[in-house]
């Protein structure tokens, strides 16, 4: 019988020193050429001059010599047949002794040494049948023991899923079932969660993966995509899509590993993959949690104002299941405006326009306007994010860090910003932003109004009309005091006025008037940028 699985429960299989070991302990080993824990996949006596051509990968040869009597005993001969083996990955060779030689002839053995085929003496009291025979009865077994290590690994990877972190959870399941090291990454390229094999090996550094996660998240349909890396446990990195049901790319899962997996371990790996699925599906296309949040606010729109603790806390674990957050997590209104075509594939409507700023923002909470979008998300938006928001041809408000009872608040602060996004075409975050007026109407607004108050001052020569922008600047900046203008100017408060009076005969204005005084003193931030141009 095989050997019961270790203790850490990894999926196992049948390998050639598994079945030696269930084989009477007549076989001579003549050569070991370290192929003792490779998959062995069958055991076949053939007695053709080349019989690789029938032979899958991993398979135990065995002959009685037949294909070296004669001329096929000539060294060269017997060296091709056996380089024919190794190149078709045979797993081990046994002679058989009798009817055709008495030994082990000594070119084979040179040549298995030479090519480092591992090379067994059967003696003739132990029939080929028999050591078939062995073969079957021990993958009958084997087989009967992976089916139960697949329903315990199943039953694992759910309760996986059912754990407060169930990518982590699933992940760290699936390593230690199967020996690879795993990173799953989401639809921005950045690391949602890692496992690390039971072995010790580590993911690859992110940068080598990026070919790889590029085609992955940029590609269609099912898929996998497979590279190697001349580093511990990455030989063979296999790369598996996470997918929507409209097939948008949700994020992928990356493998790596040293040897390929049987077909046992490949069965977990699409089982997690599937599960994977499901987690970021249901993150970003669907929930219980923001329907029952909208109705509360709905139906009770007074308990952000007035509601009491229990009531709040409520509310907070509702948003906090939206934002796949917790409730004490900050959170931030962003509002997107289109300032360019869009680059949504035709024909998919606002659905999955929808869909994508719910999986790049990782929230459910997202409305779709007639500007674009706005919602509530938990992330910070990076400046790697916000890259790949503007390649789409939009741009963003970015708030505050808010809490529940701040959101409107909020909202009204990136709303006030957005017309700035739509004159400017550049994203703002809002704690960046000058909280004036200055500040919130932008250096394009701001030019255009002192084009158009100032204009009848700047179409003077500049000789005439910088000493009386001085002169208006320094007596609003006094607020109409004629002395303390007259002092920081260093003019005569007569000059000042003179000159006061010419300036609101030009604008045709009445400078009593505070709304003018206001219009023009903002007006001012911005006229040394019109005479720039000129």
């Amino acid at each position: 019988m095989a050997a019961e699985p270790e203790a850490g429960g990894r999926l196992s299989f049948v390998t050639l020193q598994q079945f030696l070991d269930q084989l009477p302990p007549l076989l001579k080993t003549l050569h070991d050429g370290g192929s003792g824990g490779h998959l062995l996949r069958w055991v076949e006596p053939s007695e053709l001059e080349d019989p690789t051509p029938y032979l899958p990968e991993g398979e135990f040869l065995l002959t009685a010599g037949l294909p070296f009597l004669g001329d096929g005993g000539a060294k060269a001969r017997v060296d091709a047949y056996v380089q024919r083996l190794v190149e078709a990955k045979v797993a081990a060779l046994g002679f058989g002794i009798r009817p055709y030689f008495d030994a082990v002839p000594d070119a084979v053995l040179d040549a298995c040494r030479r090519h480092n085929l591992t090379l067994f003496e059967v003696p003739e009291s132990l029939p080929f049948a028999a050591i078939g025979l062995q073969f079957s009865q021990l993958l009958e077994s084997d087989n009967a023991r992976v089916f139960r290590q697949l329903a315990e690994t199943n039953r694992q990877l759910m309760r996986a899923v059912l754990s407060p972190k169930p990518e982590h959870e699933l992940l760290a399941a699936l390593v230690q079932r199967v020996p690879v090291w795993a990173v799953m990454v989401g639809a921005d390229g950045r690391v949602r969660a890692r496992g690390t094999s039971a072995g010790g090996s580590t993911a690859v550094d992110l940068s080598l993966l990026g070919p790889m996660l590029e085609r992955l998240l940029s590609g269609r349909g099912p898929r996998v995509e497979m590279d190697g890396f001349d580093q511990p446990g990455s030989a063979l990195v296999v790369g598996h899509p996470l997918r929507s049901t409209k097939d948008a790319n949700l994020g992928a899962l990356v493998l790596g590993s040293d040897v390929p997996l049987t077909p046992a371990q490949n069965n977990v790996v699409q089982t997690a993959v599937g599960l994977l699925e499901l987690l970021v599906r249901q993150r970003t296309s669907g929930s219980l949690a923001p329907s029952q949040l909208a109705t509360a606010v709905l139906l009770h729109p007074e308990t952000l104002a007035t509601g009491g603790a229990k009531q709040l806390n409520g509310l907070k674990d509702l948003l906090a299941q939206s934002l796949s957050s917790t409730r004490s997590a900050p959170m931030r209104v962003v509002q997107g405006i289109n300032v360019e075509a869009p680059h949504w594939p035709a024909g998919d409507g606002p659905v999955r326009e929808l869909l994508q700023w719910r999986r790049m923002l990782d929230t459910k909470l997202v409305e779709i306007t007639d500007y674009g979008f706005a919602a509530v998300t938990r992330l910070r938006v990076d400046d790697a994010l916000l890259v790949d928001v503007e390649k789409l041809g939009w741009r963003l408000v970015i708030g505050e860090p808010t809490e529940l009872t701040g959101l409107p608040a909020a909202y009204q602060r990136t709303s006030s910003l957005r017309s700035q996004v739509q004159r400017d075409g550049r994203s703002i975050r809002a704690g960046e932003v000058s909280w004036s007026v200055t500040g919130l109407l932008g250096r394009e607004a701001g030019t255009l109004l002192a084009e158009r108050l100032l204009a009848p001052i700047l179409a003077l020569e500049p000789d005439r009309h910088r000493p009386l922008l001085a002169v208006l600047h320094g007596w609003l900046g006094a607020n109409g005091s004629w002395d303390a203008s007259a002092k920081l100017l260093g003019l005569h408060r007569n000059s000042v006025r003179r000159q006061i009076g010419v300036i609101g005969e030009l604008l045709q204005m009445d400078l009593n008037l505070a709304q003018v005084r206001a219009e023009l003193w903002i007006a001012l931030q911005y006229a040394g940028d019109v005479a720039g141009r000129d």
